[in-house]
């Protein structure tokens, strides 16, 4: 009876709410000491107390799924399953919308790269009216997440800085944005509210400042990474980086990022696979890769093909986003932290001491090994396996520098021990670094073939066989330090006149023989039409065996 009256009374809402909300409570703080206990840590020595209730609130909200909050010290904490794409639109502020995610599957990868009328298949751009994910101001597009991507982006184990971008402005009000100390390219790093105007014309990143101190500061940067190369750089427009506190004249955002911006040029010497490593590839991975995806590219004459389709992969990984084309994107895109260029150093070589992580290109490698599921992270180690032949992979070239007598040099790399595997290459990038992946000795004539290098597992051996005509400093310069960066052992051998097609081109007493430095003072064309574009190899097999027995003798090491 008693037990009947008190359902006869009913529930007391407001103390059953409460009850939830406590019950809720303690299922998520057990659930965090038993399985995620080191969060609890790193949320003590980073999170204050209200970020840390803040957190705490949003995994216990009833009424959605958990989400990040990516304005809180504890952003690094979000899983990329618990991140709602949210979607707010204002008629005077613009919409406020992450970007749209990267979206290209096998079947549309495989359109962008053969396309069947000849012409280029582009991406959607983010928040095009007819792509998902985005709302557009005039209310005629819902808001929803996009389906999930069809490319399985796994993560590696190079350290990564998630939440290193999030910083208090204020900071930087006494600081320079910009840092044109480097040879390779001019650097800003931008935190506060930061406005990308795009157009072909005249791109612009604006930060909006209160401090009267910083306005009228203004820098034009080159976002390509070969700032010295003053031929090139001369073909590419500058990105007007400036500070204003002038707030009636600023742009209003058309569409307001939840991520940091990474902002480069893919023009200049892109196309050519060692540029396409040197200038766009390694110097994005040092400046990107610390956010772990979470970042937004925006890209000065952006070619798509080559992004998603030739170096999909390796772009999918980097950011989870499309990129935003800077020359014709029409909106204001804005952010609270932005990077303007590329850090760079020596080409094919990462500094640690300048790279935020402290990264280096044995990291670079171990990230494109992850990319493109590349399983050999060793060279084979003769001493302890000896029933296997050392695969050596051959580059070959069918224009300049080729090698005339390609044919012998198999049969005596074969009668040595080893597996030949020969190839000029492959478009299919994802192919043609397991190809490269699976040997343990690469060797070809200098040229950017032989950047495949980045592929090869640790304590392989790369042979570089360098043309006549005095070019050891380039060749050392480009591929002999380095392949010694990247923990691989590094042979090489220069040809003498005899071994050179030059002969039946120029007599013997031409300068060409005689004064090759007196070449090289006619410039980098000239230098190349003779040495780079005409010459072809015939190499003497005697002198060149003992190369082949020391990469065998390396291995055994």
């Amino acid at each position: 009876m008693k037990v009947a009256s008190i359902y006869r009374r009913g529930f007391d809402l407001l103390s059953l709410g409460v009850g939830v909300l406590i019950g809720c409570f303690l299922v998520s703080l057990t659930y965090v000491t038993m399985y995620k206990s080191d969060m609890l840590a790193t949320m003590a020595s980073q999170m204050s107390k209200a970020d840390a209730y803040s957190w705490i609130s949003q995994q216990i909200d009833s009424e959605s799924k958990p989400r990040c909050n990516h304005g809180s010290a504890a952003s690094y904490l979000c899983e990329n399953s618990e991140t709602i794409e949210t979607a707010r639109v204002s008629s005077s502020a613009g919409s406020e919308i992450p970007s749209q995610r990267n979206e290209f599957s096998a079947s549309e990868t495989t359109r962008a790269s053969s396309p069947a009328d000849g012409k280029e298949q582009s991406a959607k751009l983010p928040c095009d009216p007819d792509s998902v994910g985005c709302t557009i101001n005039n209310g005629s597009k819902d808001a929803f997440s996009p389906p999930p991507t069809s490319v399985d982006v796994h993560r590696s184990q190079v350290p990564v800085k998630s939440s290193a971008w999030k910083s208090d402005p204020a900071e930087f009000d006494t600081k320079p944005m910009c840092d044109t100390s480097s040879h390779r390219c001019d650097l800003c790093d931008i935190h506060g509210d930061i406005r990308i105007i795009t157009g072909k014309d005249s791109p612009s990143v604006l930060r909006v400042t209160d401090s009267s101190s910083t306005d009228h500061q203004s820098w034009q940067v080159k976002p390509y990474a070969r700032k010295w190369d003053h031929g090139v750089m001369g073909y590419m427009k500058p990105v007007t980086v400036r500070s204003t506190a002038d707030t009636a004249a600023t742009p209003r955002c058309d569409v307001t990022h939840a991520v940091p911006a990474v902002v480069f040029s893919m023009g200049g010497y892109v196309g050519n696979h060692f540029h396409d490593f040197t200038d766009v590839l390694v110097p994005a991975f040092q400046t990107a890769r610390q956010f772990d995806g979470e970042v937004q590219l925006v890209v000065a004459r952006l070619n798509r093909w080559w992004m998603n389709a030739k170096y999909g992969p390796y772009f999918r990984k980097l950011s989870r986003y499309d990129a935003i084309d800077l020359d014709n994107d029409a909106r204001v895109h804005c952010f609270e932290r932005a990077i303007v260029g590329l850090r760079a150093d020596a080409d094919l070589m990462i500094d640690p001491a300048k790279s935020p992580m402290g990264y280096t290109m044995s990291d670079f490698r171990q990230f494109m090994r992850s990319t493109y599921g590349l399983n050999r992270d060793f060279a084979l180690k003769l001493a302890e396996q000896t029933e296997k032949k050392p695969r050596l992979l051959m580059i070959a070239r069918s224009g300049s520098r080729k090698f005339m007598n390609a044919d012998h040099i198999v049969k005596l790399a074969e009668k040595l021990g080893f597996e030949v595997v020969v190839t000029e290459g492959a478009l299919d990038l994802a192919e043609f670094s397991q190809t490269v992946n699976s040997c343990d000795v690469m060797f070809g004539v200098h040229g950017a073939g032989l950047t495949n290098m980045v592929f090869l597992p640790t304590n392989a051996v790369v042979i570089q066989v360098v043309p006549f005509g005095g070019h050891e400093w380039i060749a050392s310069t480009y591929f002999g330090n380095p392949a010694t960066g990247m923990e691989l052992h590094y042979l090489e051998y220069t040809i003498t006149a005899d071994e050179s097609s030059l002969t039946e081109l120029y007599p013997r007493d031409d300068p060409v023989f005689t004064d090759p430095k007196s070449i090289h003072k006619l410039g980098w064309v000239k230098m190349g039409e003779i040495y780079l574009d005409k010459q072809n190899v015939r190499l003497d097999l005697d002198r060149f065996r003992p190369v082949l027995e020391k990469a065998l003798d390396l291995l055994r090491k």
